[in-house]
């Protein structure tokens, strides 16, 4: 009979695995003694310069408020861009700021189209050959009215493409009692994208309609108020020079100042052409 082997494992062959064992106490153990290890080094380092402190309190604090400097120029920035009326674009400050004052022979290299509000300054503040419009020229014909001029019989849009002047002031606001302000800047945008296209090199000034004397039914200094603020937005996005020709000729109650006024005429007196050209000549942007 066949005998059974039997296999017998030696137990000095076996070999034990090491355990890993996780003990909390030793993890404890040592933050305890990294934490005082720090301290003590803090300490050390306290006590042995006396500014030590001052500087680490003072860098954080520094941290801080360029951090709160950040938000608050993105904040800062944020609110100024959504009022689109109070930053002009291509860098130009709006209304233009007062400036020194320039004399009469500035004047002599500008042009001045405008409807009748500054007709009679043909002559005086601009030259013959420099105003154009008047009576009758208006936002809504000023591209096709004639006119007579040294370069023919043209309308104020064909002969500014024919002059082609460095420096152009712009004033209408004649028909505000009769037309919607946005129906007018509307044309005026036109009027003035028109011009920029024929002579890209002009310096565009808009100004701003002046105070009425009286508020009628058909026309308010509300309503003159609103239309210049329109003007106002209008140059900011043109990226041109507007220029507050309307203050300087209100009374303390905020309307015309009847000095300003002619009741012959019914048009701004000499006193009031004096004064407009005055604050051009004291508002030109550097």
């Amino acid at each position: 009979m066949e005998k059974k082997k039997s296999v017998h494992h030696n137990s000095k062959n076996k070999k034990m695995r090491p355990k890993l064992r996780f003990r909390v106490g030793a993890v404890v153990t040592i933050f305890i003694l990294s934490f005082a290890l720090c301290f003590t080094i803090f300490m050390v380092m306290a006590n042995s310069d006396d500014s030590f402190l001052e500087r680490e309190v003072g860098t954080i604090e520094s941290v801080s408020e360029d951090e709160n400097n950040e938000v608050s120029q993105s904040s800062k920035s944020i609110n100024e861009n959504s009022d689109e009326s109070a930053i002009p674009s291509a860098g130009k400050t709006n209304p233009v700021p007062q400036s020194e004052l320039y004399d009469d022979l500035y004047l002599e290299g500008c042009s001045l189209v405008t409807d009748v509000t500054l007709a009679g300054m043909k002559g005086k503040a601009f030259t013959e050959d420099n105003l154009f419009g008047g009576e009758g020229i208006n936002l809504s014909n000023v591209m096709t009215e004639k006119q007579e001029s040294r370069f023919g019989t043209l309308s104020a849009y064909e002969i500014i493409k024919q002059k082609k002047p460095s420096v152009l002031y712009l004033m209408f606001g004649s028909e505000l009692e009769k037309e919607p302000a946005d129906s007018m800047i509307e044309k005026y945008t036109n009027f003035i994208n028109s011009i920029l296209s024929a002579v890209p090199d002009v310096n565009i000034y808009v100004m701003q309609y002046p105070p009425v004397l009286y508020d009628s039914d058909t026309l308010t200094n509300d309503m003159v108020n609103d239309y210049n603020n329109r003007l106002l937005t209008m140059c900011n996005t043109l990226g041109i020079h507007c220029i507050d020709t309307n203050t300087p000729l209100k009374s303390e109650v905020g309307k015309l100042n009847e000095d300003y006024w002619s009741y012959e005429t019914l048009t701004l007196s000499e006193k009031g052409y004096d004064k407009v050209k005055e604050y051009i000549l004291t508002h030109v942007a550097s």
